[in-house]
């Protein structure tokens, strides 16, 4: 899964990004999100992370994905075991099998969970 986030960090500048669940479970614990003690927001190390206020942007490609910034369409993530596209855009198709699931929340200001299922035997 992929999940974006855009919300304020701590020096109440807005972010956003997508990040890499499973990477960042192997990596990180996510026991103080799930308790509600951290806020899950997304880094300069994830998928991809842009500050609004400082206009700082980066893309990562991950254990998982590969990250495609240059394409005129609009970023892209490339499933690498199947490697199948996701398409973050809204306004389209996420790709084969995937999901895009909006979260209606008050903790964020935006969250999208992207789910992708591969069907390629690892």
């Amino acid at each position: 899964s992929v999940i974006f986030i855009r919300d304020k960090n701590s020096y109440g500048q807005e972010v956003s990004g997508y990040i890499d669940y499973a990477d960042r479970l192997k990596t990180e614990d996510f026991e103080v999100y799930f308790s509600g003690k951290k806020r899950l927001l997304p880094r300069p190390t994830d998928l991809s992370f842009y500050n609004w206020d400082s206009q700082v942007a980066v893309c990562n490609s991950s254990p998982n994905y590969q990250v495609i910034a240059d394409n005129p369409d609009g970023l892209l993530f490339k499933y690498k075991k199947d490697r199948k596209i996701l398409n973050v855009d809204p306004k389209v198709h996420p790709g084969d099998n995937s999901t895009r699931t909006s979260i209606q929340t008050d903790l964020y200001i935006q969250a999208v969970i992207f789910d992708h299922i591969s069907r390629r035997k690892t």
